[in-house]
């Protein structure tokens, strides 16, 4: 029996690279998870027929309660056995928490929180009763931050950065490795820039692009590491984040305001 890696939020950005990745590169069959339908249908048929691999697509909204065991409850009707899990689903968005829809910030915490934990822990007790897997979960450079606008993005991130971390002793003894990854500013329409923006961002290695980022994240996935921060500028980054004057974060945040306009 095969053993398939399974990747959140695959039909686009991140979570497509790290599909082309796993295809080329490791040679995994593929179970693809997306909210969009037509999209995570043609990146499955794309990689299948691209590199040999079988790639099955599943659209769903990660966001409801039910979606972790439905997915589980799939590959396990279907005799799928998940040797790597890649939990890459996410949202973003920048706004007063005052002036957010109450279902956009229940999409986020839900996706963010409750959805990498119920998944976290159905395949990883799968993969601890194997005795052997990897899991990655998405967190970000955020979880340090303090930053008005981004207050539930940042505080998700800083949940999942500490819930991986103690899944991995809690998982480790039974030869199951979860991976938490903290990256910084990602070339993606995550964060909506103009696309000039986005171009300088990378040229002043401020930005990463996707595809480097998910080269160094499963290199660390697949060495078992606890956390991983892909990019030398984000460790200088980090302790600065974490002593911002307070000008500094109302200065960010006007710029933020004007970029996103």
């Amino acid at each position: 029996m095969s053993l398939y890696a399974l990747v959140t939020g695959a039909s686009s950005g991140i979570g497509l690279q790290y599909a082309h990745r796993l295809a080329e590169h490791y040679k995994y069959d593929l179970v693809l998870v997306s909210n969009q339908e037509k999209e995570i249908k043609e990146t499955a048929d794309e990689i299948g027929e691209k590199y040999g691999v079988k790639a099955i697509s599943i659209y769903k909204d990660l966001s409801t309660e039910s979606a972790p065991q439905e997915l589980f409850d799939y590959c396990k009707e279907n005799g799928i056995e998940i040797e790597v899990l890649i939990n890459n689903a996410g949202v973003f968005f920048f706004n007063d928490l005052a002036n957010t829809a109450e279902k956009r910030v229940n999409l986020m915490l839900h996706l963010h929180i409750r959805t990498v934990t119920n998944m976290t822990r159905l395949f990883g007790a799968a993969m601890a009763e194997r005795g052997h897997g990897y899991i990655l979960n998405m967190s970000s450079m955020s979880a340090w931050m303090a930053m008005p606008g981004i207050q539930c993005y940042n505080a998700s991130k800083a949940y999942i950065l500490n819930f991986s971390k103690s899944m991995w002793y809690e998982l480790k003894p039974h030869g199951v490795t979860v991976t938490s990854i903290t990256p910084g500013a990602i070339d993606t329409g995550l964060y909506g820039l103009a696309p000039n923006l986005r171009k300088l961002a990378v040229a002043l290695h401020v930005s990463m692009p996707p595809a480097k980022l998910v080269k160094k994240a499963l290199k660390a996935m697949f060495k078992g590491k606890k956390t991983s921060m892909p990019g030398v500028l984000n460790y200088l980054f980090v302790p600065m984040i974490k002593h911002l004057p307070d000008w500094v974060v109302f200065f960010a945040m006007k710029k933020i305001s004007c970029f996103q306009k």
